[in-house]
């Protein structure tokens, strides 16, 4: 199996991908599911890259490739989730060798306020948390190194002296004090990501969504819920995953037509130019248009763009706007498309393409 995670540094030379951007795009976007249709978009666009870059085009492969992608963010989502509980036990550990010890000289105890933090401790009784974890065999247990640093990274921090050292103690406080620690030394962690790429060739890619909702998560605890607070469920209804399955087929099986398309609405431009991932954004958007009846025109449009201003060149956002609004209305106009699209206040500007020295075409 290719590995998938560094093929954003192959579409293009000028490429580039902002995480912290794009994580705030998704964040403002995530929905009471873990997989939601912005994550589904984001991960056809990386499977629909995959399977033109690969030599085996087999769609029904490539369709359980992507389900299998989407379910492996999910196992991410409770792995990451169990690392709060992991380094709580870390923490405990060291607690009672501590106490021993000053117990044994007569020195003061440490505190064990952070031990007891009762967002942890409530973590770590989940249900449904535990029986996934069980059922998946996840587990912390072979990075006790890794474990013990970030511990100690935690331990020697203003957020953490910050937290042992007021007075206030109750269950708002210890929960963001979770949000603030994973937010500073989980978010972003090469350690961590090494261990991640060693375990999934998924998971690096889909770490910058998955904090997003392991953030979340954090947030919406209740400490009256105790062991039933519910986490983000995988798959929130089949009317998603119907979605991603003929979106993702329509984009692929469709293409020549997609790519009809979008050569009609670039005549003052060389297509054979255009950006590789432009490409690839443009035709799942339109594959969109043409077989998801409930998703508005300007829906779909926005979604794409949004994608692209992190997956492609500079300028891509903005070419891709004008293209896909273009070829919307004259998909409508000719009765191939039958959406509303509102009617154009003036006449459009044109877009300039980026045009570098060596874009890749599309395989066929």
């Amino acid at each position: 199996m290719k590995k998938i995670s560094v093929f954003l540094a192959h579409f293009t030379e000028n490429a580039y991908l902002c995480h912290v951007n794009l994580e705030k795009f998704v964040e403002l976007k995530a929905s009471s599911e873990m997989i939601n249709r912005e994550i589904i978009r984001i991960k056809i666009v990386q499977l629909t890259y995959a399977y033109y870059q690969n030599g085996n085009k087999n769609i029904d492969t490539a369709e359980k490739e992507l389900f299998f992608s989407l379910s492996k963010a999910y196992d991410l989502y409770n792995y990451l989730l169990s690392l709060i509980t992991a380094v709580t036990k870390e923490a405990q550990r060291r607690l009672e060798v501590a106490q021993t010890r000053a117990k044994r000289e007569g020195t003061q105890e440490p505190s064990p306020k952070f031990v007891y933090n009762r967002f942890a401790l409530q973590l770590a009784e989940n249900k449904q948390l535990n029986d996934f974890l069980s059922t998946q065999k996840l587990s912390w247990a072979d990075s006790d190194v890794f474990i013990g640093q970030l511990f100690e990274k935690i331990e020697q921090s203003d957020i953490y002296q910050e937290y042992m050292n007021s007075a206030e103690d109750n269950y708002e406080l210890d929960r963001e004090l979770w949000r603030k620690l994973y937010k500073t030394f989980i978010q972003v962690n090469e350690d961590l990501e090494s261990i991640l790429e060693d375990q999934s060739l998924y998971w690096n890619d889909d770490k910058d969504i998955v904090d997003t909702f392991v953030i979340k998560t954090i947030k919406r605890f209740d400490e009256q819920e105790g062991a039933k607070q519910e986490l983000l469920p995988e798959w929130d209804s089949e009317e998603e995953k119907d979605f991603a399955r003929k979106l993702f087929r329509s984009a692929i099986l469709n293409a020549d037509e997609y790519q009809h398309y979008m050569s009609e609405a670039s005549r003052n431009w060389d297509f054979s130019r255009l950006a590789y991932m432009d490409i690839i954004l443009m035709q799942i958007a339109i594959a969109e248009m043409m077989t998801l009846p409930n998703v508005p025109i300007n829906v779909t449009i926005n979604e794409y763009v949004e994608i692209a201003k992190f997956y492609s060149t500079a300028k891509s956002g903005s070419y891709i706007n004008g293209m896909l609004d273009a070829i919307a209305r004259n998909l409508v106009k000719t009765g191939r498309l039958m959406k509303h699209i509102d009617p154009l206040k003036s006449k459009p500007k044109s877009v300039p393409v980026e045009k570098p020295s060596r874009r890749p075409r599309i395989k066929k």
